[in-house]
């Protein structure tokens, strides 16, 4: 077996991403318009370049051009063939007429968004990984958002966890960085932030058993790469409650904490908010860590965004024994109440499915909902404490618990979008349980650290629809009628987009786009795709009409669940595609 070490993966990718990028680039797109660092901010209604739209992570469009009225008069603008295989997960962003796709295995396209011919493609030179590492292999299959727009440039994270800068003009890198060391499991799954001048991104791999100790959020200089910060989500000496709550487990023998979904910047504040996965080994019998909470997994992190130092946090799920991670969006809301302006912090954030609301400055914990069925949480107080569920921890080696929401959610990587219109946050869900039974297994290189047995996923008893949307009424205090739910058999596989015409877009397991109205949950528009719906949809504007786009292409959401429709057979290919819809032409 060839032996790599960092120095020699970081010589071999110096030496040929270059080249393979200049190779890939096909075109070149001339004029293009720099992102300015205003408009990551406030960027233009008619474009879409964060993974959310916004850096407040809302998932919202204010674009109305497609409404409640017009948008059963879709019709297919163009469709593209993504360039790999693989779990498809992708957040298209659009700028000054520019659609930048990213694939697995890093590859990022440039793509005309007007008629979806190709600009220009990347295809870096990746570290070549054993076949044995099974987990780390995994990982370049199933990227998300790999990508942010800043100036002239594409910022891309990789799954051999390198940093590097394209120009968006062409496509060929500019600069890189190694910033975390492959060889021992780090990578990165999902792209950064990029603001201030500073890119903002988050490692995984923290479940592999070369990572111990150590997973972070992490800060680079957008010219030079090199690093200014770097926040450890599994050890905090500075913070005494922190080390506590992992017992007697010293830092090298703590595994998870992997901050899994991108991050939100306050700009009022200078805070980025970022979520944290499980701890692991899943079970705490098998960890060690007894009864301690071990933080900061499944918690909330405020970060000051220059230095990294911790502002607050909040735990939204202690002692998980059984991978109900809670690392997924952070959205930022403001709400008028009373004539004052609340900030909230607003997330399902774990796979259990309860939705949390939190005052963004002080992490104060407001109220929470549960929206699918799940059994993980007894109760959580007034006060915002969290009790698991005692009942179903795990006691000895060999014994099974169901445990609801399964680990494949309840909530997963899919994106819920929330709306200024109804002051709703829209969330796709899955009804799900699985049995669990805690292992002892031998950790090796490049796979997960997890020692867990996972029975098959099956719906809750009495349930028999697994997907769910459901409406949250957003303010300081609960409003739990506020809201609605629109149940289906097959199970949620995108995130959600919402815009200014009183829609929610997303997909599901069965093939099909919908378009739902804000305000009642009616389907007013479905289209069924070749795959099931997936990634992140979006939509921009140009010339006067608006594009709405839908990525397709098969995921674990699609198939974990799908024994509970199999009235609904999944393809058996990836068909990984994006579509491009928009409304007829006023002349034609």
């Amino acid at each position: 077996m060839i032996k790599f070490t960092l120095k020699s993966a970081l010589a071999l990718a110096l030496s040929t991403s270059a080249l393979i990028g200049v190779a890939n680039a096909q075109g070149v797109r001339e004029n293009y318009a720099p992102v300015t660092n205003d408009m990551v901010l406030d960027p233009p209604a008619s474009e879409w370049i964060s993974w959310r739209g916004t850096i407040d992570n809302q998932g919202f469009s204010s674009l109305d051009q497609i409404n409640r009225e017009t948008v059963d008069s879709l019709q297919l603008a163009w469709a593209w063939p993504m360039a790999d295989v693989g779990l498809q997960e992708t957040a298209p962003l659009m700028h000054d007429g520019v659609l930048f796709l990213q694939t697995n295995n890093n590859i990022v396209q440039a793509l005309d968004a007007r008629s979806g011919d190709l600009i220009w493609e990347y295809r870096p030179a990746l570290a070549q990984i054993p076949a044995e590492w099974g987990y780390q292999n995994y990982q370049s299959r199933r990227q998300k958002n790999s990508i942010a727009l800043y100036e002239d440039t594409v910022v891309l994270t990789t799954v051999d966890a390198r940093i590097i800068v394209l120009d968006a003009t062409n496509g060929k890198v500019l600069r890189e960085v190694q910033a975390f060391d492959y060889n021992v499991g780090y990578s990165y799954t999902v792209g950064p932030i990029v603001v201030n001048g500073t890119i903002i991104s988050a490692i995984s791999g923290c479940s592999i058993s070369g990572t111990a100790g150590g997973c972070y959020v992490v800060a680079h200089d957008f010219e030079t790469l090199e690093e200014q910060w770097r926040f450890n989500t599994l050890d905090d000496p500075s913070n005494p409650e922190q080390q506590a709550s992992w017992g007697d487990v010293p830092p090298e023998n703590r595994w998870g904490g992997t901050p899994w979904a991108t991050g939100s910047y306050d700009p009022r504040t200078n805070t980025t908010f970022w979520g944290v996965g499980m701890p692991a080994p899943y079970a705490a019998l098998v960890r060690g860590s007894e009864d301690g909470d071990t933080l900061y997994t499944n918690s909330t992190l405020a970060l000051d965004a220059d230095t990294g130092e911790l502002k607050w946090y909040y735990q939204h799920l202690p002692r998980d024994d059984w991978d109900l991670d809670s690392p997924f969006e952070r959205v930022l809301v403001d709400i008028e109440e009373n004539g004052e302006t609340r900030h909230l912090l607003v997330s399902v954030p774990g796979k259990n499915g309860i939705f949390f609301a939190l005052d963004r400055d002080t992490g104060e914990y407001l109220w929470s909902q549960e929206t699918v069925y799940q059994n993980s949480v007894s109760r959580i107080d007034e006060d915002g404490t969290v009790h698991t569920n005692e009942d179903l921890m795990l006691k000895a080696l060999g014994e099974e618990v169901l445990i609801c929401t399964s680990v494949s959610g309840g909530k997963l990587w899919q994106a819920g979008a929330y709306s200024p219109l109804t002051q709703r946050f829209y969330v796709p869900l899955t009804e799900a349980c699985n049995v669990v039974e805690a292992t002892q297994t031998e950790f090796t290189a490049g796979n997960a650290t997890g020692s867990m047995r996972f029975g098959p996923r099956v719906l809750p008893e009495g349930i028999t629809e697994a997907g769910l949307v459901e409406a949250i009424q957003v303010g300081t205090t609960r409003d739990e009628d506020g809201g609605w739910k629109v149940r289906q058999r097959p199970s949620m596989t995108s995130s959600l987009l919402t815009t200014g015409g009183g829609l929610v877009i997303g997909g599901d397991a069965g093939r099909y786009v919908k378009a739902w109205d804000q305000e009642t949950g009616e389907v007013l528009w479905e289209q069924r795709l070749n795959a099931p719906v997936g990634g992140s949809p979006m939509t921009y504007e140009l010339d006067g009409e608006q594009y709405l786009v839908v990525p397709t292409g098969f995921s674990a959401a699609a198939s974990s669940i799908s024994s509970a429709f199999p009235e609904i057979p999944l393809p058996s290919g990836t068909g990984n595609s994006v579509f491009v819809f928009k409304l007829p032409n006023s002349d034609s």
